[in-house]
């Protein structure tokens, strides 16, 4: 088992360095620079930049540098923990990302808890009560919720709750708690903000999973050592929950080593939606106005994230099928 861990870490390494350098390389090939936004925007508005000017902004944030040196230059403070300056929020590129992270890690384990606890009960029930009515009805809705684009229900979602439940939508806080100091009051009021996005960002995975779960089940359903379990009179309830779900829960399992890092790029919509500070608003706010530094990092995380999470998911696979546990 650790060597296999250590094998894992070792090829991580060598993974992440090559997703630095592809991501770094791309984001590089478009043209314009965040030096040239932010010069668009300023003449836009009416100021006058001058050639000079221009030419120090360059020469300051090495515009014209060739993209191996740019690339060097921020791996090696990647290695120091030195992310680099953000020209689009003017700040430390980890202090963009540090005070967004923690959000966008909480709404996707929320969104990964809310998709668990709904897509294996009703996956399960729709596996033992096959083309039934209520199983008719569940593949609808998961058909629908598959369908529908996240924007969509999201700004479904806020007109009903503004239309219909007076509620305080957009933003993590309500007005009075913006600039209040920490308190129940105020964590209560951004979890009333926060279960809407949550909700929203779950949707799709609960419909695909619990689509999943019942295919799955239903097949586990019908192999040999089911069917003796049941001819050896084992309770029914015992049969499926014992034996048959937790064959059937591989495929979920293997799949959560992608769903953390999917969830965090994919909320992006949703919290721009939202108006809620989160990487993933982040990361496609950076790379529209090219700030290199913050996009390049961002993509190398969430990369880490895929890696970390197969990582975990592979662990747990082997904890749930001991079958599994030729790990070296």
């Amino acid at each position: 088992m650790l060597l296999f861990i250590l094998r894992r870490l070792g090829y991580a390494v060598i993974t992440l360095f090559l997703v630095s350098l592809l991501t770094f390389f791309i984001i590089e090939l478009a043209p314009g620079s965040a030096v040239t936004s932010e010069i668009s925007r300023l003449r836009s508005q009416g100021n006058v930049v001058s050639t000079q000017q221009v030419e120090a902004l360059e020469n300051q944030y090495g515009v014209n540098d060739p993209w191996v040196v740019k690339y060097g230059k921020w791996a090696g403070g990647l290695i120091r923990g030195d992310f680099g300056m953000s020209f689009a929020y003017r700040e430390p590129v980890a202090d963009v990302i540090w005070s967004r992270l923690a959000l966008s890690v909480a709404m996707a384990v929320g969104a990964i808890l809310i998709t668990w606890a709904i897509a294996i009960p009703v996956g399960v029930y729709s596996a033992t009560h096959r083309y039934t009515l209520p199983d008719n009805v569940i593949t609808v809705i998961q058909f629908v919720g598959v369908a529908i684009p996240e924007f969509l229900l999201a700004l479904a979602v806020m007109v009903a709750a503004v239309q219909f439940g007076g509620l305080d939508v957009g933003g993590l806080f309500s007005n009075e708690f913006r600039n209040a100091p920490w308190s129940m009051a105020k964590f209560s009021d951004m979890l009333a903000h926060l279960w809407m996005p949550v909700l929203v960002i779950a949707v799709a995975s609960t419909a695909w999973l619990t689509r999943v779960m019942r295919g799955n089940l239903f097949d586990v359903l019908g192999q040999q050592y089911v069917q003796t379990a049941r001819a050896k009179g084992v309770p029914e309830n015992k049969v499926v929950w014992k034996h048959a779900v937790r064959n059937a829960l591989h495929p979920l399992v293997m799949t959560l080593g992608t769903t953390l890092s999917v969830l965090i790029s994919g909320e992006a919509v949703v919290s721009i939606i939202f108006n809620l500070p989160t990487t993933g608003q982040a990361l496609i706010q950076t790379l529209i106005v090219k700030d290199t530094y913050v996009s390049a990092t961002l993509l190398v995380m969430l990369a880490a994230l895929l890696i970390i999470g197969n990582l975990l998911s592979d662990l747990l696979l082997a904890w749930i099928d001991p079958r599994t546990r030729v790990l070296d």
